[in-house]
């Protein structure tokens, strides 16, 4: 029964770690590596497709053009990419406590 018991605890404490390390691959998207895959031109969906969803985004319209500044953030790590109808312009990677 006490064996029992600690497979149990030993399994569920497995199960937590596992969570654990997956949870934090989540953030892994916000890295130097998939900045480097950014190029001027490509569009919206394609940056969304390598880092997911914004942190937060602002757009703005005039006349025919419209641009966007978009920013993911993870930890200390902030990537800052700005559009111009809906295709990359600049990226910007920033480190540390800014």
């Amino acid at each position: 029964m006490v064996l029992r018991r600690l497979r149990r605890m030993r399994a569920t404490a497995l199960a937590i770690v596992i969570c654990m390390s997956l949870a934090s691959c989540a953030g892994s998207k916000i890295s130097q590596a998939n900045f480097e895959k950014i190029q001027t031109g490509m569009p919206l969906a394609q940056v969304t497709a390598i880092l997911g969803e914004p942190t937060e985004s602002s757009s703005v319209d005039v006349a025919v053009f419209s641009g966007t500044v978009s920013k993911w953030k993870a930890g200390d790590v902030t990537i800052t990419i700005q559009f111009v109808n809906g295709k990359v312009v600049a990226k910007q990677l920033s480190k540390g406590d800014k």
